[in-house]
């Protein structure tokens, strides 16, 4: 996986400071002498709505799931957020697809953050059916990482109905150009909002030179976003179609991320839908709090917000412990964890591994996803190709260690 370590830790940070302000209080008032409270519903506070419950933030008013189809078709584009590890974030996101779609049929795209613009041609190859289930997987890793799995529903969707797919953010050529102040193709950029500016400062520590450049990117990644959706709104292919656009909470919360960079490009109608957390369980709060200066904001939060728990994939975390590089063949093994599943099943350095359990094995994620279907203490077969002689062993799961 090429995900820059940088760009992965800003991710992280603002899916953290999404679930973070989402959670709190406002204290004290800055840019403004006033915010809107309640998490910026003026009217309903969000303890008080049952898990599920749809609010209509500027007036308070509660909708059921065909109210919000109902009043969010008028709009070109609909801003659907997440927080990225959040299963319920993900099971809105496809209830809002799949009732749009069933609506307008033939009349849906859905942008995603997690890809890049630099991957479309793939893109529309895999909604024609042309490009392979594992290559498909091997692309969302290399464009954004972990966590296929939590998608993976939306995907089967989207396929199934043949919804197009369209990458949202810059090429990582374009940001490694941008983070080395080179020349680029770069989207026009607004640095200047104020509340966004306040806001995204809190999360980076402060008004310091040291936080500008992740301020900067930040800036890149949404105005490029924007960009895209301008781009979708005007061609002439799209007609009157609706896109529905999957992003981290942060850049749709409040509209000065995504929503206002899009809209200063062309006007056009859109709404915003937010999944909002309430409540994190205490056993999963670690590293998803964090202590922050407030910023009190005077804007409404999203025009709809879902409520919705905070639910996590199983977290198997299985195992074998080798380190593999991709290969036309295979999987190269190009190193062994001590007192491993691999060591203990005789896998060594050098092996190319080429099945599991009779699957084929040509990207990492292939291996990596069905692990994560096994438990500790399951056998696996593993078929290898070591000097020329093809071999199979057998290797024994456990779990990974949280160091691990």
């Amino acid at each position: 996986m090429n995900t820059s370590p940088v760009s992965y830790s800003i991710r992280i940070v603002l899916c953290i400071l999404f679930v973070f302000f989402a959670l709190s209080p406002v204290k004290q008032a800055y840019p403004s002498e006033y915010a809107v409270p309640n998490d910026g519903s003026p009217y309903t506070n969000l303890k008080d709505v049952p898990v599920g419950g749809i609010v209509h933030v500027p007036t308070g008013i509660r909708l059921s799931s065909g109210d919000l189809i109902d009043v969010v078709s008028g709009a070109r584009v609909i801003y659907v957020g997440e927080t990225h590890d959040n299963v319920s974030a993900h099971r809105v996101q496809l209830e809002i697809i799949r009732a749009l779609e069933e609506r307008f049929p033939g009349q849906i795209s859905v942008g995603m953050e997690m890809f890049r613009r630099s991957a479309q041609t793939q893109l529309d190859a895999w909604a024609k059916g042309l490009l392979p289930s594992r290559e498909f997987k091997s692309l969302f890793h290399e464009n954004w990482g972990p966590g296929y799995n939590l998608y993976a529903p939306i995907f089967d969707f989207l396929k199934e109905r043949n919804v197009p797919l369209i990458g949202l953010k810059a090429s990582r050529e374009t940001e490694d150009h941008f983070r080395k102040d080179e020349m680029g193709d770069y989207p026009e950029m607004d640095f200047n909002d104020v509340y966004h500016r306040a806001y995204s400062m809190s999360t980076f520590g402060g008004h310091t030179e040291k936080v500008e450049k992740p301020y900067r990117m930040l800036t890149l990644w949404e105005e490029s976003m924007a960009r895209t959706v301008s781009d979708f709104l005007r061609n002439d292919r799209t007609g009157q179609k609706k896109l529905i656009v999957l992003a981290g909470g942060f850049h749709v919360q409040y509209g000065f991320g995504i929503p206002k960079r899009a809209f200063r490009r062309i006007a056009h109608a859109y709404s915003i839908v937010l999944p909002t957390v309430v409540e994190v369980p205490e056993e999963i709060k670690e590293g998803r709090e964090m202590e922050i200066e407030h910023v009190s904001i005077p804007l409404y939060a999203a025009d709809y917000l879902w409520k919705v728990d905070y639910e996590l994939l199983p977290d198997k975390r299985i195992r074998l412990g080798v380190m593999l590089k991709e290969e036309e063949a295979g999987l190269r093994v190009r190193g062994v964890g001590d007192d491993s599943p691999a060591q203990r099943a005789g896998i060594k350095e050098d092996d190319l591994l080429t099945e599991v359990d009779g699957k084929p094995l040509a990207v990492v994620p292939d291996l990596a996803d069905y692990l994560q279907t096994k438990s500790s203490g399951d056998a696996v077969r593993l078929k290898l190709l070591r000097a020329g002689k093809i071999e199979e062993v057998t290797a024994i799961l456990s779990q990974a260690t949280p160091a691990e």
